[in-house]
């Protein structure tokens, strides 16, 4: 990894151990106004995340390294990080180069957006493969799934993980995003069953359908472009914005989707605020919103069925 970071404050001479440079990292996150959302929502959750992956330890476990003292080039290092991250106001996960999701790690530049997809949580949750209500009642039935605007590859590397026979395509109009998906996939082993195609959201793809269609494209709609952080200017803007009210992108898939659905198959997929617009454009629609810890209504799913697919067989997901 580059090292992004500017010379350390002389102050931090006097930061010794973990929690030193956590409640500074806080400080000067709070004082400087940063906007958070790349992986973490709170200075204190960014800043616990940047001292724990930037001196290589688990991200989840910040207690037992609390009051541990730093060598003093790893003090160098944390300083310079904060420093950064203060200055440049990129997030921390382009500083660092990692991103986690649900708990995978993956590599990230700034050639891709900061991966945050609800749909993350989605698939690890008992909507597939459940006991009760599930979209998907038996992962395994699953074969073959298509991620469109897959960016890092995250969404397309965590289908991998939860629908284990299935085939994935994942598609990207960005050549540059393509590179950055190519190291994740082969950083995780799964060059055998993701395919990773360049092109237009359906275009590269006719005649295929999928069991699954799974999708977080670009939602930000034209006002909130213009009046994006800085932290999230420093992500490619065709990865987020998508016309006047954000969903131009979304209008194209409802449009495609189901000339490469299989029957009983379904999309799922990432709209962000558009939720009054997308049910008063599309009233007959049987969109099933589906909510995580930190989201309500940004996500829906349909089935085939809904998307003009002629019902034949069911591969086990609600209709």
């Amino acid at each position: 990894m580059t090292d992004q970071s500017p010379a350390p404050s002389p102050a931090t001479d006097h930061l010794v151990t973990l929690r030193d440079f956590l409640r500074y990292a806080v400080s000067r996150f709070g004082a400087a106004g940063l906007a958070h959302g790349h992986g973490a929502s709170t200075a204190f959750d960014e800043a616990a995340y940047l001292v724990l992956e930037g001196l290589k330890l688990p991200i989840d476990q910040l207690e037992p390294f609390l009051d541990a003292k730093l060598l003093p080039e790893e003090r160098v290092r944390l300083a310079g990080l904060i420093e950064a991250r203060v200055t440049t106001r990129k997030p921390s996960a382009y500083l660092l180069n990692r991103a986690y999701v649900q708990g995978i790690p993956l590599y990230v530049d700034e050639r891709v957006i900061v991966p945050r997809s609800f749909i993350g949580e989605l698939l690890f949750s008992e909507l597939f493969g459940g006991d009760d209500f599930t979209l998907v009642e038996d992962t395994g039935s699953i074969e073959s799934v298509l991620d469109l605007c897959t960016g890092s590859g995250a969404i397309a590397i965590l289908a991998a993980e939860v629908f284990e026979n299935a085939d994935i395509d994942a598609v990207e109009l960005s050549p540059e995003a393509l590179e950055v998906a190519a190291i994740n996939v082969a950083e995780r082993g799964q060059g055998a069953r993701i395919s990773l195609i360049e092109g237009d959201l359906f275009g590269p793809l006719e005649g295929q359908t999928y069991d699954l269609i799974l999708t977080n494209p670009p939602y930000v709609d034209e006002v909130a472009m213009d009046e994006l952080p800085a932290e999230y200017r420093h992500e490619p803007a065709m990865a987020l914005g998508s016309g006047l009210d954000g969903l131009d992108i979304v209008r194209r898939i409802l449009g495609e989707a189901g000339a490469h659905l299989n029957p009983g198959g379904g999309l799922l997929c990432e709209i962000g605020a558009g939720r009054e617009i997308i049910e008063a454009e599309y009233p007959d629609m049987p969109f099933l919103w589906l909510d995580t810890e930190e989201s309500e209504g940004e996500v829906f799913w349909l089935p085939a069925e809904a998307l003009g697919v002629q019902p034949s067989s069911t591969i086990g997901a609600v209709e």
